[in-house]
């Protein structure tokens, strides 16, 4: 889990204009969708497949780091 947030919070500090763009236009997987995935597929050769998937680390680290550190972004959603 803890490998999961370090690369999320890297693409958060590598695309801080996206991450801001994407939370007020409510299009923040779409507008990061390759960052985040090159993050994901690079966390998945790092991780046992059957520990990533069973304690669902990349999806917790989307909401716990990417989300939550951007809440202070004016959202439609919230």
């Amino acid at each position: 889990m803890r490998l999961a947030r370090a690369v999320v919070s890297d693409v958060m500090l590598y695309h801080p204009d996206e991450v801001r763009t994407g939370i007020e236009e409510d299009d923040l997987f779409d507008r990061l969708a390759e960052p985040l995935d090159e993050a994901r597929l690079w966390f998945e050769s790092q991780v046992v497949p059957e520990v990533a998937h069973a304690t669902h680390a990349w999806g917790r680290a989307l909401v716990d780091v990417l989300v939550y550190r951007s809440r202070h972004h004016k959202s439609r959603i919230w």
